[in-house]
């Protein structure tokens, strides 16, 4: 029996074939003054160029809070409208899909596969599509460092996240996020450094996902460069006086770097 390809990882890996590079947007609700005003800049995300949106953050983002988010977002937006979960609790029904993540580095075995155990029933029961996603969290690591107890990689040290990353597509994982944390900028710190995105890129043939810490121009182009294939955007956008132009702004780029992979005869992932 071949590997089960679901309709929202067949349109993201049909976006790296056909862009090169794409533009995920993240909506924690609790980083917003109110529900609407996060469904409002999700929606307007996605409206300007974000190729996914992702709905969940490390802590409270479940229940109620939840399904009212994630349904409103799904109902305004033609993106897929995926989870990013904190833990167990953050699963809706109103969702396209799920990053099952496996924290690929966490000292505690309950984020590696114990709350996945717990949690695949419900989300089968919900026909919700699961991503397998391998996790590694990147010094400072922010508060999904904390909560998951991670032991974080050293940013000097990109074969260990090589090595982590290389080990998680054997394990089955069909993409591989690392992630330094949100706003890790305020511990003096930037997104993941680019020789550690190389490093992983070398090593994989899955896509390849970067997130925390992106704001600008240069460290989008220089990490796609560096062989990263999505760009994953959240405190960025949140921050923005316009989360549509911010977008906007971000996807210009992102598509612009991913135009240049497809004329090198690169196909996105795996190739770079």
């Amino acid at each position: 029996m071949g590997i089960r390809v679901g309709k929202t990882e067949k349109y993201i890996n049909e976006k790296l074939e056909s862009e090169g590079a794409l533009l995920f947007n993240v909506t924690d609700p609790l980083d917003y003054e109110s529900p609407e005003a996060a469904v409002s800049s999700a929606v307007s995300s996605a409206e300007n160029g974000s190729d996914i949106v992702l709905v969940g953050g490390s802590i409270g983002a479940q229940g109620e809070l939840l399904d009212f988010v994630t349904k409103n977002i799904k109902d305004k937006v033609n993106v897929p409208v995926v989870l990013f979960p904190g833990n167990i609790a953050t699963i809706t029904r109103y969702a396209d899909a799920l990053y099952f993540m496996s924290l690929l580095n966490a000292r505690n075995p309950y984020w590696i596969t114990q709350a996945q155990m717990l949690s695949a029933p419900v989300l089968k029961s919900m026909n919700v599509e699961a991503l397998p996603v391998g996790y590694i969290v990147i010094s400072p690591g922010g508060t999904v460092g904390w909560v998951g107890d991670a032991n974080l990689v050293p940013r000097e040290k990109p074969k260990i996240a090589a090595a982590l990353a290389l080990a998680g597509e054997y394990l089955g994982n069909r993409f591989i996020i690392t992630d330094v944390g949100s706003n890790p900028q305020a511990q003096g710190f930037t997104s993941v450094p680019f020789d550690m995105i190389k490093e992983v890129r070398h090593a994989i043939s899955v896509p390849y996902i970067i997130a925390g810490g992106i704001n600008e121009e240069s460290a989008i182009r220089n990490s796609i460069k560096s062989g990263a294939d999505i760009i994953q955007i959240g405190t960025a956008i949140e921050q923005a006086k316009s989360a549509g132009s911010r977008s906007k702004f971000f996807s210009q780029i992102i598509k612009d770097e991913g135009r240049k992979r497809l004329k090198k005869g690169k196909s996105g992932f795996g190739d770079a």
